[in-house]
Protein backbone atom coordinates (compact mmCIF):
# COMPACT_ATOMS: atom_id res chain seq x y z
CA UNK A 1 0.00 0.00 0.00
CA UNK A 2 1.27 3.64 -0.92
CA UNK A 3 1.94 5.97 2.08
CA UNK A 4 -0.93 8.12 0.74
CA UNK A 5 -2.94 4.97 0.38
CA UNK A 6 -1.65 3.97 3.56
CA UNK A 7 -2.47 7.33 5.24
CA UNK A 8 -5.77 7.66 3.79
CA UNK A 9 -7.06 4.08 5.44
CA UNK A 10 -5.89 4.85 8.62
CA UNK A 11 -7.86 8.34 8.17
CA UNK A 12 -10.86 6.45 7.52
CA UNK A 13 -10.51 3.77 9.98
CA UNK A 14 -10.29 6.94 12.58
CA UNK A 15 -12.95 8.58 10.16
CA UNK A 16 -15.64 5.83 10.77
CA UNK A 17 -15.22 5.81 14.14
CA UNK A 18 -18.76 6.64 15.07
CA UNK A 19 -20.06 4.31 12.30
CA UNK A 20 -18.43 1.93 13.97
CA UNK A 21 -19.20 2.32 17.47
CA UNK A 22 -22.98 2.68 16.21
CA UNK A 23 -22.91 -0.32 13.85
CA UNK A 24 -19.88 -2.48 14.76
CA UNK A 25 -20.12 -2.89 18.54
CA UNK A 26 -24.01 -3.67 18.19
CA UNK A 27 -23.12 -6.88 15.69
CA UNK A 28 -20.26 -7.75 18.10
CA UNK A 29 -22.88 -7.94 20.93
CA UNK A 30 -25.26 -10.28 18.91
CA UNK A 31 -22.58 -12.80 17.92
CA UNK A 32 -21.11 -12.72 21.34
CA UNK A 33 -24.43 -12.74 22.93
CA UNK A 34 -26.33 -15.88 20.69
CA UNK A 35 -25.56 -19.18 21.18
CA UNK A 36 -27.72 -20.08 18.10
CA UNK A 37 -28.03 -18.80 14.44
CA UNK A 38 -32.01 -18.53 14.52
CA UNK A 39 -34.51 -16.33 13.46
CA UNK A 40 -34.19 -14.25 16.33
CA UNK A 41 -30.32 -13.72 15.73
CA UNK A 42 -30.82 -12.49 12.28
CA UNK A 43 -33.88 -10.45 13.12
CA UNK A 44 -31.31 -8.54 15.52
CA UNK A 45 -29.03 -8.30 13.05
CA UNK A 46 -31.84 -6.78 10.73
CA UNK A 47 -32.04 -4.22 12.98
CA UNK A 48 -28.52 -3.03 13.86
CA UNK A 49 -27.75 -2.76 9.77
CA UNK A 50 -31.06 -0.82 9.37
CA UNK A 51 -30.65 1.18 12.11
CA UNK A 52 -27.01 1.71 11.07
CA UNK A 53 -28.35 3.21 7.78
CA UNK A 54 -27.52 0.48 5.51
CA UNK A 55 -31.12 0.85 4.34
CA UNK A 56 -33.55 -1.80 4.07
CA UNK A 57 -32.84 -3.27 0.42
CA UNK A 58 -29.44 -3.80 1.12
CA UNK A 59 -29.67 -5.40 4.31
CA UNK A 60 -32.34 -7.55 2.98
CA UNK A 61 -29.71 -8.70 0.29
CA UNK A 62 -27.15 -8.95 3.01
CA UNK A 63 -28.84 -11.53 5.31
CA UNK A 64 -29.95 -13.70 2.62
CA UNK A 65 -26.48 -13.77 1.29
CA UNK A 66 -25.31 -14.63 4.93
CA UNK A 67 -27.79 -17.03 5.41
CA UNK A 68 -26.73 -18.69 1.64
CA UNK A 69 -23.32 -18.59 3.35
CA UNK A 70 -24.13 -20.05 6.67
CA UNK A 71 -26.03 -22.77 5.48
CA UNK A 72 -23.31 -23.64 2.67
CA UNK A 73 -20.52 -23.21 5.11
CA UNK A 74 -22.57 -25.57 7.82
CA UNK A 75 -22.05 -22.91 10.17
CA UNK A 76 -23.18 -23.41 13.93
CA UNK A 77 -21.92 -21.03 15.80
CA UNK A 78 -22.87 -17.26 15.65
CA UNK A 79 -19.08 -15.97 16.58
CA UNK A 80 -17.82 -17.54 13.30
CA UNK A 81 -20.87 -15.67 11.47
CA UNK A 82 -18.56 -12.34 11.29
CA UNK A 83 -16.46 -12.80 8.66
CA UNK A 84 -18.99 -14.27 6.20
CA UNK A 85 -21.00 -11.12 7.37
CA UNK A 86 -18.44 -8.80 6.08
CA UNK A 87 -17.88 -10.55 3.50
CA UNK A 88 -21.67 -10.38 2.60
CA UNK A 89 -21.77 -6.64 3.06
CA UNK A 90 -18.28 -6.12 0.74
CA UNK A 91 -20.36 -8.35 -1.87
CA UNK A 92 -23.46 -5.94 -1.95
CA UNK A 93 -21.38 -3.20 -2.15
CA UNK A 94 -19.93 -4.56 -5.64
CA UNK A 95 -21.22 -2.38 -8.58
CA UNK A 96 -20.14 -2.61 -11.95
CA UNK A 97 -16.39 -1.69 -12.59
CA UNK A 98 -15.97 1.93 -11.68
CA UNK A 99 -14.82 3.56 -14.48
CA UNK A 100 -12.77 7.16 -13.95
CA UNK A 101 -12.75 7.64 -17.92
CA UNK A 102 -12.64 11.49 -17.42
CA UNK A 103 -9.18 11.41 -15.90
CA UNK A 104 -7.66 10.59 -19.66
CA UNK A 105 -10.15 12.01 -22.09
CA UNK A 106 -11.29 14.58 -22.84
CA UNK A 107 -14.29 15.93 -20.30
CA UNK A 108 -16.87 17.27 -18.37
CA UNK A 109 -17.26 16.92 -14.91
CA UNK A 110 -20.65 17.95 -13.97
CA UNK A 111 -21.09 18.22 -10.35
CA UNK A 112 -24.59 18.55 -8.68
CA UNK A 113 -26.34 18.29 -5.08
CA UNK A 114 -27.99 20.38 -2.98
CA UNK A 115 -26.26 23.27 -0.80
CA UNK A 116 -24.21 22.91 1.66
CA UNK A 117 -23.31 19.37 1.21
CA UNK A 118 -19.54 20.22 0.50
CA UNK A 119 -19.58 20.43 -3.46
CA UNK A 120 -18.09 23.59 -4.13
CA UNK A 121 -15.18 22.13 -1.87
CA UNK A 122 -15.34 18.69 -3.72
CA UNK A 123 -14.85 20.55 -7.20
CA UNK A 124 -11.96 22.19 -6.24
CA UNK A 125 -10.39 19.10 -4.46
CA UNK A 126 -11.39 17.17 -7.55
CA UNK A 127 -9.52 20.18 -10.08
CA UNK A 128 -6.48 19.68 -7.39
CA UNK A 129 -6.09 15.61 -7.49
CA UNK A 130 -6.47 16.11 -11.45
CA UNK A 131 -4.49 18.78 -11.97
CA UNK A 132 -1.68 16.53 -9.49
CA UNK A 133 -2.08 14.22 -12.51
CA UNK A 134 -0.83 16.53 -15.17
CA UNK A 135 -4.14 17.28 -16.50
CA UNK A 136 -5.19 20.72 -17.76
CA UNK A 137 -8.57 21.88 -15.82
CA UNK A 138 -10.74 24.69 -16.07
CA UNK A 139 -13.53 25.19 -13.30
CA UNK A 140 -16.62 26.72 -14.45
CA UNK A 141 -18.98 28.46 -11.78
CA UNK A 142 -22.41 27.93 -12.53
CA UNK A 143 -24.08 28.34 -9.19
CA UNK A 144 -24.46 31.97 -9.73
CA UNK A 145 -27.33 31.84 -6.64
CA UNK A 146 -25.41 31.64 -4.38
CA UNK A 147 -23.17 34.88 -3.55
CA UNK A 148 -20.25 32.76 -1.38
CA UNK A 149 -19.84 30.20 -4.34
CA UNK A 150 -18.30 32.20 -7.07
CA UNK A 151 -15.53 33.44 -3.98
CA UNK A 152 -15.12 30.42 -2.27
CA UNK A 153 -14.61 28.37 -6.32
CA UNK A 154 -12.75 31.31 -6.88
CA UNK A 155 -10.05 30.48 -3.93
CA UNK A 156 -9.99 26.87 -4.50
CA UNK A 157 -9.32 27.40 -8.29
CA UNK A 158 -6.43 29.57 -6.99
CA UNK A 159 -5.13 27.13 -4.45
CA UNK A 160 -5.33 24.52 -7.00
CA UNK A 161 -3.83 26.57 -9.41
CA UNK A 162 -6.30 26.36 -11.89
CA UNK A 163 -8.19 28.29 -14.52
CA UNK A 164 -11.77 29.59 -13.08
CA UNK A 165 -14.43 31.08 -15.49
CA UNK A 166 -17.36 32.73 -13.57
CA UNK A 167 -20.03 35.35 -13.98
CA UNK A 168 -21.33 37.77 -11.70
CA UNK A 169 -23.91 36.64 -8.90
CA UNK A 170 -27.56 36.17 -10.63
CA UNK A 171 -26.33 35.63 -13.95
CA UNK A 172 -27.76 32.72 -16.19
CA UNK A 173 -25.49 29.64 -15.74
CA UNK A 174 -25.79 28.48 -18.84
CA UNK A 175 -24.07 31.58 -20.09
CA UNK A 176 -20.91 30.54 -17.63
CA UNK A 177 -20.94 27.07 -19.16
CA UNK A 178 -21.11 28.66 -23.06
CA UNK A 179 -17.85 31.02 -21.85
CA UNK A 180 -16.21 28.02 -19.98
CA UNK A 181 -16.83 25.56 -23.31
CA UNK A 182 -15.40 27.87 -25.07
CA UNK A 183 -12.64 28.79 -22.69
CA UNK A 184 -11.93 25.02 -22.12
CA UNK A 185 -11.35 25.01 -26.12
CA UNK A 186 -9.44 27.76 -26.58
CA UNK A 187 -6.94 26.39 -23.77
CA UNK A 188 -6.62 22.98 -24.61
CA UNK A 189 -8.20 21.68 -21.51
CA UNK A 190 -8.29 18.34 -20.68
CA UNK A 191 -11.05 18.61 -17.98
CA UNK A 192 -13.54 21.38 -17.74
CA UNK A 193 -14.98 20.62 -14.09
CA UNK A 194 -18.86 22.13 -14.21
CA UNK A 195 -20.06 23.73 -10.28
CA UNK A 196 -24.10 23.96 -10.50
CA UNK A 197 -26.43 25.47 -8.24
CA UNK A 198 -27.96 23.88 -5.59
CA UNK A 199 -31.18 23.72 -4.58
CA UNK A 200 -33.98 20.92 -4.65
CA UNK A 201 -37.37 23.31 -3.00
CA UNK A 202 -38.17 23.69 -6.79
CA UNK A 203 -37.29 21.25 -8.57
CA UNK A 204 -39.13 22.64 -11.71
CA UNK A 205 -36.31 25.35 -11.70
CA UNK A 206 -33.75 22.94 -10.78
CA UNK A 207 -34.68 20.38 -14.19
CA UNK A 208 -34.78 23.38 -16.31
CA UNK A 209 -31.60 24.53 -15.13
CA UNK A 210 -29.68 20.99 -15.62
CA UNK A 211 -32.08 20.68 -18.65
CA UNK A 212 -30.57 24.06 -20.07
CA UNK A 213 -26.75 22.99 -19.23
CA UNK A 214 -26.63 19.90 -20.70
CA UNK A 215 -28.19 21.05 -23.78
CA UNK A 216 -25.20 23.67 -24.25
CA UNK A 217 -22.84 21.13 -23.07
CA UNK A 218 -24.38 18.20 -26.06
CA UNK A 219 -24.32 21.37 -28.44
CA UNK A 220 -21.15 23.36 -28.15
CA UNK A 221 -18.90 20.40 -26.58
CA UNK A 222 -20.30 17.08 -28.17
CA UNK A 223 -16.82 15.70 -28.73
CA UNK A 224 -16.32 15.48 -24.52
CA UNK A 225 -17.10 12.33 -22.22
CA UNK A 226 -19.83 13.39 -20.18
CA UNK A 227 -19.79 12.65 -16.21
CA UNK A 228 -22.09 13.78 -13.63
CA UNK A 229 -21.39 13.24 -9.91
CA UNK A 230 -23.56 13.55 -7.26
CA UNK A 231 -22.17 15.17 -4.05
CA UNK A 232 -23.74 13.65 -0.95
CA UNK A 233 -23.34 14.68 3.24
CA UNK A 234 -23.48 11.36 4.94
CA UNK A 235 -23.96 12.95 8.28
CA UNK A 236 -27.28 13.18 7.03
CA UNK A 237 -27.86 9.69 6.50
CA UNK A 238 -31.80 8.72 4.65
CA UNK A 239 -31.94 12.09 3.45
CA UNK A 240 -28.75 11.85 1.50
CA UNK A 241 -30.27 8.70 -0.18
CA UNK A 242 -33.59 10.87 -0.47
CA UNK A 243 -31.81 13.44 -2.25
CA UNK A 244 -29.98 11.24 -4.81
CA UNK A 245 -33.25 9.66 -5.49
CA UNK A 246 -34.57 13.08 -6.37
CA UNK A 247 -31.57 14.11 -8.41
CA UNK A 248 -31.83 11.08 -10.40
CA UNK A 249 -35.00 12.04 -11.72
CA UNK A 250 -34.20 15.24 -12.85
CA UNK A 251 -30.28 13.92 -14.33
CA UNK A 252 -28.34 11.03 -15.06
CA UNK A 253 -26.34 10.48 -12.12
CA UNK A 254 -22.81 8.53 -13.14
CA UNK A 255 -21.30 8.43 -10.22
CA UNK A 256 -21.37 9.41 -6.26
CA UNK A 257 -19.25 11.89 -3.78
CA UNK A 258 -19.86 11.30 -0.07
CA UNK A 259 -18.18 13.93 1.86
CA UNK A 260 -18.13 14.52 5.96
CA UNK A 261 -17.51 10.62 6.43
CA UNK A 262 -15.54 11.59 9.54
CA UNK A 263 -18.35 13.33 11.30
CA UNK A 264 -20.84 11.13 11.12
CA UNK A 265 -22.57 7.89 12.79
CA UNK A 266 -24.39 6.97 9.69
CA UNK A 267 -22.03 5.87 7.03
CA UNK A 268 -23.47 2.51 6.75
CA UNK A 269 -25.41 5.47 3.91
CA UNK A 270 -22.49 4.26 1.38
CA UNK A 271 -23.81 0.40 1.21
CA UNK A 272 -27.84 1.52 1.16
CA UNK A 273 -27.17 4.00 -1.72
CA UNK A 274 -25.09 1.82 -3.85
CA UNK A 275 -27.76 -0.59 -3.31
CA UNK A 276 -30.72 1.49 -4.27
CA UNK A 277 -29.18 3.40 -6.94
CA UNK A 278 -27.12 0.95 -8.56
CA UNK A 279 -24.40 3.73 -9.01
CA UNK A 280 -20.96 3.67 -8.19
CA UNK A 281 -19.50 6.11 -4.73
CA UNK A 282 -16.40 7.04 -6.91
CA UNK A 283 -14.99 9.26 -4.13
CA UNK A 284 -15.45 9.35 -0.49
CA UNK A 285 -14.15 12.64 1.83
CA UNK A 286 -12.68 12.45 5.38
CA UNK A 287 -11.52 16.26 5.82
CA UNK A 288 -10.69 19.25 4.61
CA UNK A 289 -7.44 19.03 2.89
CA UNK A 290 -7.14 17.51 -1.13
CA UNK A 291 -5.59 14.50 -0.11
CA UNK A 292 -8.87 14.04 2.34
CA UNK A 293 -10.60 13.24 -0.70
CA UNK A 294 -10.29 10.09 -2.50
CA UNK A 295 -11.49 7.15 -4.76
CA UNK A 296 -13.86 4.98 -2.95
CA UNK A 297 -12.63 0.97 -2.32
CA UNK A 298 -15.92 -1.18 -1.28
CA UNK A 299 -13.05 -3.71 0.13
CA UNK A 300 -11.16 -0.67 1.92
CA UNK A 301 -14.41 1.09 3.20
CA UNK A 302 -15.52 -2.45 4.98
CA UNK A 303 -11.88 -3.32 6.45
CA UNK A 304 -11.97 0.32 7.86
CA UNK A 305 -15.34 0.00 9.18
CA UNK A 306 -14.58 -2.93 11.04
CA UNK A 307 -11.50 -2.12 11.79
CA UNK A 308 -9.72 -4.44 9.71
CA UNK A 309 -6.20 -4.22 8.81
CA UNK A 310 -5.25 -5.11 5.32
CA UNK A 311 -1.43 -5.55 6.23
Amino acid sequence: MSEEKKGFFSRLVEGLTKTRNNIVSGIDAIFNGFSNIDDDFYEELEEILIMGDLGVRATQDILSDLRRRVKENHIKEPAECKNLLIESIKEQMKVEETAYRFESEKSVLLVIGVNGVGKTTTVGKLAGKLKAEGRKVVIAGADTFRAAAGEQLREWANRSGVDMIGGPEGSDPGAVVYDAVAAAKARNADVLIVDTAGRLHNKKNLMNELGKINRILEREYPEAYRETLIVLDATTGQNALVQAKEFAEVAGISGIVLTKMDGTAKGGIAVAIQSELNVPVKYIGVGETIEDLQKFDSDEFVNALFAISKE
